[in-house]
């Protein structure tokens, strides 16, 4: 495995990261050190989480993510090795977002004393805050660069007209510029990132980091039916996938992971990875054995062919 730079920032990832929005909620605690030893033991580096995690889970309040990862970054001593990145901005209420400076100055400090350090890696907008001008957030993201409690920042969930007067307003008064974007994407989700912000990353050197990496789960390919959808607590969100355009999908990955010896959450994974505008897919896993075929995929390199198959069992236009 190679790394790879988020945008222009001096942080450097492999290419897949971990999707801290199971630890709290679909594992416990024990089972989330676990999985993260063996993360880090198979050499990877980049973990994304947010300060919302996982509040949806009755009883939990947000923020049993972030206390996780501190607590295992304290038992393992191993800060330095780790790449942070939390979310601001979700955890306001169940229907508001918030990216005042007031709320995001707040907001980092609970953050951080749950992650147990001194600084966040990459610091994201997780839900753009319309009701706040662009410039007063960004002018929150200066002050916690100046005092060291955050080094760089991200983007996610936000309108492309919203990012690029952005990315405007930190060019025109010298403000920290949004270094990567975390948007929907994957082989199913492909119409709404490469129409809007495909382009936008590539001019702006942008470091992509997406979510929904395997649609929820649907392109591991172990839900072909509604009867699959009670195989896991996230089966309900895979029904709008069973559908002609999705099966057709599910067909190539079997072809293309037969000539890999592959999975097929690897090959679409690989796939991503393959993708010229992807820096490093976000991907969960709650087992050993899924932890391994998520190591296999950073290594997969798919050729030009099977890149084929997918792209044309997958296309939108």
């Amino acid at each position: 495995m190679e790394k790879r730079r988020l945008g222009n920032s001096d942080l450097r990832v492999y290419p897949l990261a971990f999707g801290g929005n199971v630890f709290g909620w679909t594992i416990d605690e024990k089972k989330s050190f676990e999985i993260l030893n063996g993360f880090a033991e198979a050499g990877f580096n980049f973990i994304d989480t947010a300060d919302s995690y996982s509040k949806w889970v009755p009883g939990n309040k947000g923020g049993e993510s972030e206390n996780i990862i501190g607590n295992w970054m304290r038992q393992k001593k191993n800060r330095e090795q780790m790449v942070i990145a939390t979310k601001v901005g979700s955890l306001f209420d169940s229907d508001k977002k918030c990216l005042s400076k007031e709320y995001i100055l707040k907001s980092v400090d609970d953050s951080l004393r749950r992650l147990k350090t001194d600084y966040i890696d990459l610091y994201q907008s997780h839900y753009d805050d319309l009701e706040t001008p662009v410039q007063e957030t960004l002018e929150a993201y200066d002050q916690l660069v100046k005092s060291g409690k955050i080094r760089w920042i991200g983007a996610s969930n936000m309108s492309p007209e919203r990012l690029k007067e952005s990315l405007e307003t930190s060019d025109r008064l010298n403000l920290p510029r949004y270094q990567t974007l975390q948007p929907e994407y994957n082989l199913y989700a492909r119409e709404g990132y490469e129409k809007n912000y495909e382009q936008m990353v590539l001019d702006n050197n942008l470091g992509m980091i997406p979510y929904y990496s395997l649609a929820s789960g649907f392109l591991t390919g172990k839900y072909r039916s509604v009867e699959d959808l009670d195989k896991s607590q996230r089966g309900g969100g895979i029904k709008k996938y069973l559908n002609e355009r999705g099966f057709k999908i599910l067909k190539a990955l079997d072809i293309v992971a037969e000539q890999y010896s592959a999975n097929q959450a690897g090959i679409a994974l690989a796939w991503l990875i393959a993708r010229p505008s992807v820096t490093a897919p976000i991907a969960s896993v709650t087992s050993m054995d899924q932890l391994e075929d998520f190591t296999r995929a950073a290594a997969l390199k798919l050729n030009t062919e099977d890149i084929a198959i997918l792209d044309e069992a997958s296309d939108w236009h």
